[in-house]
This record gives structure tokens, sequence and C-alpha cells, in this order.
């Protein structure tokens, strides 16, 4: 499964690669995200993220995520929620302004074992109201994510603590309006890979690389960014 999705990512890689002029930036993310089990099916989740502009030289986005899990079963999660974004000018704008998006989404997550560790799969419907200086877009974006952790060191009855290593990767695709948003079905590509560590069954905390894509509707970009997460799970 793993080597099929990889090998999807890369057919949009390689027509991105080949036919647009591309820009390539150097930034930095810091992100927080949480689950809270209220009983035995329900519960909250939020996630906060910060993002940098180019040469990390100050704060591009900050994106605010809450929602509410449904626990269909152990490993399945249905979830709904909306999210907050405002993108800050940048450092080199004269009469920039703060645009901001405002999302609501949908998702179902199941997770499963894979050798000492676990694979998860997400797959996200965002209905998207995105600020522009002349006005507010509405489109819909469809994400495909997995992420498979594995422990550098095996223990018995499941991954409690310790070293692993994590490796995901997520496809975007817009559904909904996509001449206005970038011209394309294909919206963008987050692939990354990370080093941690498992405090405890409530906390994982690890930093790693993060390589973006994005088609634009002119020219695309590739981001190279240094990631560094914190997940945590009362």
């Amino acid at each position: 499964m793993l080597i099929r999705i990889l090998v999807l990512a890369l057919l949009f890689y390689l027509p991105f690669k080949a036919y647009c002029q591309t820009r390539y930036e150097q930034t930095g993310w810091a992100a927080w995200f949480n689950n809270t089990k209220l009983n035995a099916k329900w519960g909250l989740y939020f996630d906060v993220q910060m993002r940098t502009y180019d040469n990390w030289t100050r704060i591009r986005n900050l994106l605010l995520r809450p929602g509410i899990n449904y626990y269909i079963r152990p490993n399945q999660t249905a979830t709904a929620g909306y999210l907050y974004t405002p993108t800050f000018p940048a450092p080199t704008a004269a009469n920039g302004k703060t645009l901001t998006e405002h999302r609501i989404w949908e998702q179902y997550t199941i997770s499963h074992p894979v050798r000492n560790g676990s694979l998860s799969h997400r797959f996200r419907l965002e209905q998207r109201f995105i600020g522009r200086t002349n006005e507010t877009l509405f489109a819909q974006r469809f994400r495909y994510f997995f992420r498979d952790i594995q422990p550098l060191i095996p223990t018995p009855n499941g991954f409690k603590k310790g070293p692993f290593i994590a490796l995901q990767n997520e496809l975007f695709f817009n559904i909904q309006n996509k001449i206005k948003v970038n011209g394309s079905v294909f919206d963008q590509n987050r692939a990354y890979i990370a080093a941690g560590f498992r405090a405890s069954s409530k906390l994982d905390i690890e930093a790693g690389y993060l390589n973006q894509m994005i088609k634009g509707a002119d020219n695309n970009t590739m981001n190279n960014i240094i990631q560094i997460a914190v997940y945590t799970r009362f």
C-alpha cells in the first residue's frame, strides 16, 4: 500500500517539475496536535500551527483547528470541525493586509498495526472560505493522508515508550472551483520524515523534514520545511 501511494505521489511530482516554473522556499513549521477522550464514544480534537515566511523571516500563517471526535471503533474515528487561519502580510509588502481563510471540515481516520508500529489513514473533506484582496472565494478540497510510526526499539505488547521514526505523505485535490484556486485538480503534496520520542502513552515529540509541492495558477512552489511537532493524547 505504501509503495502504491508513493508511486502516485511521484506521478504528480514529475509533471510538476517538468512543465512549470518553480520557486523554492526554506521555511519552518511548529505544531501541536491534541486528542482528548471524553468517554467511550466522544472526544475533542485540537491543533495549532505556526508557519514562517521564506528563510524564517517572520510568521506567515497561524492555524487554529478545533473539532469533535466520534469513535466508531477503537481504530476508527470520525471528526468534524472548524479552521481559522490568517495569512499575515509579507515583510516586503508595502500595503499588505492580513487575509483570512475559514474552513469547515469532516474526516474519517482508520489505523492498524504494521510490524512493531502503526499505520493510519485519514480522509478529509474541506469547505473553504478563502479571503482574497477583493473577494471571498468558496471552494472544496479533498485530502488523503497516511502516517506510519515505527519504534526503533521493538517492545512487547505495543509501542508505549522510546524513540521512533515517522513517515507520512498527504495529497490534496481541488474538487470544486478549481479554476479560481489554481486551475488544476491537483493542489499540493506533502512528504515528511521525522525522528521522534514517545515519552509516554500521552506524549510524542518529533522533528523532521517536510517537502511541500504547491501547484500554482502561474508558478509552482517547492517548500523545504523543518517541522517540530508535539502530539498529546488524554
